[in-house]
């Protein structure tokens, strides 16, 4: 084992803060691990982590050499990354995080075509709600919908997104449609969103409108919030891909229409070191074309 080596090991250790999660992701064993880092620390002569029973530690010094040792590592990626790509089909395993609507609705047929025209790629396609660490949690990739919080990650969009409020035909017919957003309050709503907390945003006038709701049913599945909408169950503000098919189908029509905010966007986000990355970059390319020929549904 050479010095880049323990470092990979390291950071590893300390991104999973333990020894058998660094195991696990490099697919060495507990014992290897933890005896490449005693080592590493005897030839540094410091400590850069704490062990108890339950939990590693990082030391000050050990924070500081991590931070070191990956932008060391990052720029190994990347050195490696820009000569290997240079002439060469994307090829490799690639790790995908992704909303879990907009896996089942869309990935769900691009992603086989992807595969279909690059035969030496794999994927591994997590679909989750929630907003993954990419680099803690090893993605290579993640699909973000909507706005970015402020990071070191790369991002491109690859397609704009509305958001619309809609409901059923047969809704409106028994309680009326909201003339502005202040209606709301007197509906019955189906917020979609991952915490207790739930607002719609709207425009009005060219300003920002935020309308906190609460409902019936609350989910963090947007294809179900459509679902109880076309059932009648009230009103509910998506994503237009989610219900383009109610929407053209006449099973939901939209309200507030004149308040709709600007639209935002669906985003590929990834390392900053991975810029280099063929497999990414044709990722990229591939979901930005797709997302153009199904434009008529964002």
């Amino acid at each position: 084992m050479d010095l880049l080596d323990d470092m990979r090991i390291f950071v590893s250790a300390v991104d999973a803060m333990s020894f058998t999660g660094a195991a696990a992701k490099l697919g060495l064993s507990k014992q290897f691990v933890s005896r490449r880092i005693s080592s590493l620390e005897q030839s540094l002569g410091v400590r850069l982590l704490l062990r108890t029973t339950r939990r590693l530690a990082v030391t000050d010094l050990g924070r500081v050499y991590y931070e070191r040792a990956r932008r060391i590592l990052d720029d190994v990626e990347a050195a490696n990354l820009a000569v290997s790509s240079q002439g060469e089909r994307p090829r490799g395993n690639l790790r995908v995080s992704a909303p879990m609507s907009f896996g089942t609705m869309f990935l769900s047929s691009a992603i086989p075509s992807f595969l279909t025209t690059y035969p030496d790629v794999t994927i591994e396609l997590e679909l989750n709600d929630r907003t993954v660490d990419i680099i803690g949690e090893g993605y290579d990739v993640a699909v973000r919908i909507g706005a970015l919080a402020d990071s070191s990650l790369i991002a491109r969009t690859v397609a704009p997104m509305r958001m619309v409020t809609c409901v059923s035909p047969r809704y409106l017919e028994a309680h009326g449609a909201p003339q502005t957003p202040e209606d709301l309050s007197r509906h019955t709503l189906l917020p979609y969103g991952h915490s207790q907390r739930v607002s719609w945003h709207y425009s009005r006038d060219g300003q920002p409108l935020e309308i906190p709701v609460s409902g019936r049913l609350r989910v963090n599945n947007g294809e179900l919030a459509r679902d109880a909408a076309v059932a009648g169950l009230g009103v509910t503000w998506l994503p237009v891909f989610i219900v383009a098919p109610a929407l053209l189908g006449g099973r939901l029509v939209t309200v507030l229409d004149d308040f709709e905010p600007p639209p935002s966007s669906i985003y590929v986000v990834y390392p900053q070191h991975r810029q280099a990355s063929l497999v990414i970059r044709a990722f990229s390319d591939f979901l930005a074309a797709a997302c153009g020929v199904a434009g008529t549904q964002w």
